[in-house]
C-alpha cells in the first residue's frame, strides 16, 4: 500500500510569526543576514558563505553576467544558467568573473576609423559619454585613445571627422597595469584629476575601467561577495547530461560554485553527476543539488556529497509540474521536513548541509518564513526577472512596462535536460509556462528594500542572527479568514483611480 502523509501540505501563506522579546540591542542595523552556501564540519567556518540569504534561479530570464555582478555586488550570489552552449555559459561566467569589484568593463568602445556621427549614435544607444577607443572597435582589443564630451563640440565639427582625429590618444593617457588594486587605481584617479582610469594588460589591450564614482559606490556596498583577488562570487547551473565537459569549461572560466539544475533530485543521474566531480576535483569544486521535498530525498544527496541542497517541487510561479504530474509538496511542509532531516543529519555526522528553499516564494515576509522554517537561504526566479538587470525583455503591455519571463520547463524554453529522467533526449511536454512580470527597475533598490523587511521582522522575533531566527522564531498557522485580515478590509483604498471630493 502506498505511503500517506497524514499531515495536509502547506504554503508559507498559511503562517505568520509570533513575535518575540525586543531589546534594546535588538535593532535592524545590528541584524547579520550572513549565512552558509557549502557544507562544513562542526566547529569550523564553512568555506563559502553568502552575506544576505538571497541567490537567483538557474533561468534564462533571470541569471545573466549582469545578474551574477549586481546580486554579488548586494551580497548574494547568481547561478548563471545553464540551458545554452557550453561556450556561451562559460563566457558569462568570465565575464562575471573578470568584473573586480570597482573595476568595470567598457560597454561603450569605438574603432578610430569610425566617425564623429558614429560617437554620437553610440552616446545615444548607451548614454555614456567615455568611450574607449581600440584597434577593433571592441572591448577586448588593444587601446588606443579616449573619447570623452571634452573631445569635441558637435556645432563646430563635422560630422564626417574621424575619431582618431579628436580622440585623446594613448601617448597622453594616464593608465593602470591589469594587477592594480583598487587603492592604487584610485590614488591614480585623485593624483592625476581623472574621472577614469582604464587598465590595460602588457599588451595594451583593454581590460575595465575604474571610475571615480564608481569607487565611491563600491566603499557604498559594504555586502559585496568576493573572492581572495576581489572579484565577485560567481554560481552557474549544470545538468546531469552534459557535465563531463560542461564543469570543466566552468571550472576553468573560474566558477566558484555549481547547482544542478533539475526539477527532481531524488535520483541516480545527480549522483552520479556528484560523484564525477568529486572524482575528479575532489572538494575543490563547490556543487549544490536537488531539487527535493522530504528527508529521503535530502540525506540522498547529502550522503551523495552534495555541498547544499535545494528544496521545492512545483512551487514557482510559472512552474506547473504539481498539474501536469501531481507530483510536488507545498513549500513550508517541505522545508520544515528536510530542516528537520538537516539537523538530524548534523547531529549524527557532524556535517552542516545547507538547505535552500526554492519557489513558494510571493511576499516578501516568505522569506523571513522560509529562514524561520530552518532554510539557511532562498531561490528567487520570478522576484529577480523583474529587475532591468536581468536578461529577459522589456515590454509594454496595454501601456505598462513588463518584463518577460519563463520558465526552463515552457515550450520557449525547452530545457529537457532540467526534467530528464532518461530516455529520449526531449521534452515530452511542458512543465512552465509563459508569462510577464511587472518591471520593477534597478535590484539594488528592490533588495535593499526587502533585506529591510527581513531585519525588521527578525527584531520585532528578537533575533539577531539566521541561526537565532531557526531557533527561536515563533510561528502560528492561520485560518483563511485570518488571511484576508491581514491585508486592507472593510475600507476604500485610495489611489490614482479614486476621485474623491470634499463635500
Amino acid at each position: 500500500m502506498a505511503k500517506f502523509f497524514e499531515e495536509p501540505s502547506r504554503t508559507f501563506s498559511e503562517y505568520l510569526l509570533i513575535p518575540g522579546y525586543t531589546s534594546e540591542d535588538c535593532t535592524p542595523d545590528r541584524v547579520s543576514l550572513k549565512t552558509p552556501i557549502v557544507k562544513f564540519k562542526k566547529g569550523e567556518e564553512p568555506s563559502l558563505s553568502m552575506n544576505i540569504p538571497m541567490v537567483s534561479a538557474v533561468m534564462q530570464a533571470v541569471s545573466g553576467e549582469e545578474m551574477a555582478c549586481a546580486l554579488a555586488r548586494e551580497g548574494g550570489i547568481s547561478f548563471i544558467f545553464g540551458s545554452q552552449p557550453v561556450e556561451s555559459q562559460a563566457a558569462m561566467v568570465r565575464k562575471g568573473k573578470a568584473t573586480k569589484a570597482g573595476f568595470v568593463g567598457s560597454d561603450s568602445n569605438i574603432s578610430p576609423e569610425a566617425t564623429l556621427a558614429d560617437v554620437i549614435a553610440l552616446k545615444e544607444k548607451t548614454g555614456h559619454s567615455t568611450m574607449a577607443v581600440t584597434d577593433n572597435g571592441e572591448a577586448d582589443g588593444k587601446l588606443v585613445g579616449i573619447v570623452t564630451s571634452r573631445d569635441y563640440r558637435i556645432s563646430r565639427m563635422d560630422k564626417a571627422t574621424k575619431v582618431k582625429e579628436f580622440m585623446t590618444p594613448f601617448e597622453k593617457l594616464i593608465v593602470g597595469k591589469e594587477d592594480i588594486s583598487l587603492s592604487e587605481a584610485n590614488d591614480l584617479i585623485w593624483d592625476h584629476k581623472l574621472n577614469q582610469l582604464p587598465i590595460v594588460d602588457d599588451e595594451q589591450h583593454l581590460k575595465a575601467f575604474v571610475f571615480r564614482k564608481d569607487y565611491e559606490s563600491h566603499k557604498d556596498n559594504p555586502n559585496e561577495l568576493l573572492d581572495a583577488d576581489k572579484r565577485y562570487i560567481v554560481g552557474a547551473g549544470i545538468n546531469t547530461r552534459d557535465y563531463e565537459t560542461r564543469v570543466p569549461a566552468l571550472v576553468d572560466a573560474g566558477v566558484d560554485i555549481l547547482c544542478i539544475d533539475s526539477s527532481e533530485g531524488y535520483s541516480a543521474w545527480q549522483a552520479n553527476t556528484i560523484k564525477w566531480i568529486r572524482e575528479k576535483y575532489g572538494d575543490t569544486v563547490k556543487v549544490g543539488a536537488g531539487n527535493v521535498v522530504d528527508e529521503e530525498g535530502f540525506r540522498f544527496l547529502a550522503e551523495a556529497g552534495a555541498d547544499f541542497v535545494k528544496i521545492g517541487i512545483g512551487g514557482g510561479s510559472i512552474c506547473i509540474t504539481r498539474e501536469q504530474k501531481g507530483i510536488g509538496r507545498g513549500q513550508a511542509t517541505a522545508t520544515l521536513d528536510v530542516a528537520r532531516a538537516r539537523d538530524k543529519y548534523f547531529e549524527e555526522t557532524g556535517v552542516y548541509v545547507p538547505i535552500c528553499s526554492d519557489g513558494g516564494i510571493v511576499h516578501d515576509y516568505h522569506i523571513t518564513l522560509a529562514l524561520a522554517f530552518g532554510a539557511d537561504f532562498v531561490m528567487l526566479g520570478r522576484y529577480f526577472a523583474r529587475f532591468k538587470e536581468a536578461p529577459n525583455k522589456i515590454v509594454s503591455v496595454n501601456g505598462n512596462y513588463m518584463k518577460e519571463y519563463w520558465g526552463e520547463g515552457s515550450a520557449r524554453a525547452r530545457n529537457w535536460q532540467r526534467y530528464d529522467v532518461g530516455g529520449e533526449n526531449k521534452m515530452s511536454f511542458v512543465e512552465g509556462v509563459d508569462s510577464y512580470v511587472p518591471y520593477a527597475g534597478s535590484l539594488r533598490d528592490n533588495v535593499g528594500l526587502t533585506l529591510s523587511k527581513i531585519r525588521h521582522t527578525m527584531c520585532n522575533c528578537g533575533c539577531l542572527t539566521i541561526p537565532e531566527l531557526q531557533k527561536n522564531a515563533k510561528v502560528t498557522l492561520v485560518s483563511s479568514t485570518s488571511i484576508v485580515e491581514g491585508g486592507a478590509h472593510d475600507v476604500v483604498v485610495r489611489d490614482e483611480h479614486f476621485d474623491a471630493k470634499v463635500k
